[in-house]
């Protein structure tokens, strides 16, 4: 699934890549995918693209006639294709699989395309086009972004001080803190060495100011790493810079303990026992 830092990548290459060109055609080949269906697709046509940028795990592509938000979900994308290029790191390739679904394709007026796509087994990327990125339920009722210059530790100590509710699900919920998934939660509490299945409640002051460092730290880390990085590199990358998430079995990179599996997620998400203590 793409997280924040992926996404704010993906949404900066094409803010360079895209802006102030004009959509000369719309075709979507799965219209499931397709919300706003009192707004056609046909509505884009005509339209001049004014800037692409990010909220939480989504994109949101603005226009003249509007914003574009593009859900991801668990394997979505969208590529930059660009006729008779053969250079890999000027296309937005998936993240995902090279054998991706084009959902929808939009023309632009430079003979270049975007193309949304989704690797999923179900389908999970999903089309708005509304007068502001908060019109779409899940963008309205994103919690505040930790990648922004703005989030503070007020913003975090009300999400976390007396909630009884294990950080690693916490952590992913989108209503309290936007943009971070499954793999970065793993990493962000590793890197606090604090246990996944510990309660917020159960944090004192040291240890909450130790998660919101780990937090900032972690996410900030990786967009940095991932701007290097050609884009159709980007989850071979992200899966490489992990230190637990996905490592279960091998030796922590910090300590050398074994890492493991959370308990009851099924593989899903790992820890390091030895650096963050057990997970009940």
């Amino acid at each position: 699934m793409p997280e924040s830092p992926e996404v704010q990548v993906l949404a900066d290459v094409l803010d360079d890549a895209v802006s102030h060109r004009r959509i000369i055609g719309v075709d979507v080949g799965e219209f499931r995918s397709w919300k706003t269906r009192d707004r056609p697709v046909e509505g884009l046509v005509g339209a001049t693209i004014t800037g692409v940028t990010r909220f939480g795990k989504h994109l949101d592509i603005d226009t003249d006639r509007g914003d574009l938000v593009v859900t991801l979900g668990r394997a979505g994308w969208v590529r930059h294709r660009v006729e008779d290029d053969d250079d890999a790191a000027h296309d937005a390739a998936e993240p995902t699989s090279p054998a991706a679904a084009v959902i929808a394709t939009v023309e632009l007026d430079d003979d270049t395309a975007l193309e949304f796509t989704d690797a999923g087994e179900w389908l999970s990327l999903a089309l708005s086009l509304v007068d502001h990125p908060q019109d779409v339920p899940a963008v309205k009722k994103l919690g505040p972004d930790p990648l922004s210059p703005t989030y503070t530790r007020a913003d975090f100590d009300r999400i976390t001080v007396g909630r009884r509710k294990q950080l690693k699900a916490l952590l992913q919920e989108q209503e309290s803190i936007s943009g971070i998934g499954n793999a970065y939660s793993d990493e962000i509490l590793h890197r606090a060495k604090i246990a996944p299945t510990t309660h917020a409640a159960a944090l004192d002051e040291a240890e909450r100011e130790v998660l919101f460092e780990a937090i900032r730290d972690e996410l900030a880390e990786a967009v940095r790493a991932r701007r290097s990085i050609p884009l159709p590199r980007l989850k071979q990358a992200k899966a490489e810079s992990m230190r637990v998430h996905g490592r279960t079995g091998e030796a922590c990179p910090v300590c050398g303990g074994k890492v493991a599996d959370v308990p009851g997620s099924k593989g899903s998400a790992q820890y390091c026992p030895t650096c963050q203590g057990p997970a009940d």
